[in-house]
């Protein structure tokens, strides 16, 4: 596996829409469409898009911005993780996870994100904290 920071939508993109829209997820949709329109490219000091892949194949995608429902400085938000089925289960989510962590200690003091029941335990792992929040249900402090 090999990860690689994107200044453009990956290669393979469309197959992670479609596998993530037949498991019900749409986010990896909202990245595309953010990113076609300009509205979201992660691309502010200290934002990042960090693909993974297996090979040629593109096996997990994850961005890191400024968050926008906290606009104080130093505030990031981890966004549209996504590993696909047949890589899970191998570390792809967290490497992405970690080296996202890794780049925001130099441009944030406080990521938060929302997550699923089911990935919850991913980012528990990696340290962030559950927290009882409108916009976000985990935060780790860098």
């Amino acid at each position: 596996m090999r990860l690689c920071r994107m200044e453009t939508l990956p290669n393979g993109i469309a197959a992670l829409v479609a596998e993530s829209q037949a498991e019900g997820f749409r986010f990896i949709d909202r990245l595309v469409a953010d990113w076609e329109s300009g509205r979201n490219r992660f691309a502010h000091p200290g934002e990042s898009l960090i693909a993974a892949f297996a090979g040629e194949t593109l096996c997990g995608i994850c961005g890191l911005n400024r968050d926008p429902y906290r606009p104080e400085p130093g505030i990031a938000r981890l966004r549209h993780l996504y590993v696909t089925a047949t890589a899970r289960g191998a570390g792809i989510g967290a490497a992405i996870v970690r080296a996202h962590l890794d780049h925001a200690r130099a441009h944030f003091t406080l990521v938060r994100l929302r997550a699923t029941p089911k990935a919850a335990p991913l980012y528990e792992h990696l340290g962030f904290i559950p927290i009882e929040d409108e916009t976000a249900t985990h935060i780790l402090h860098l």
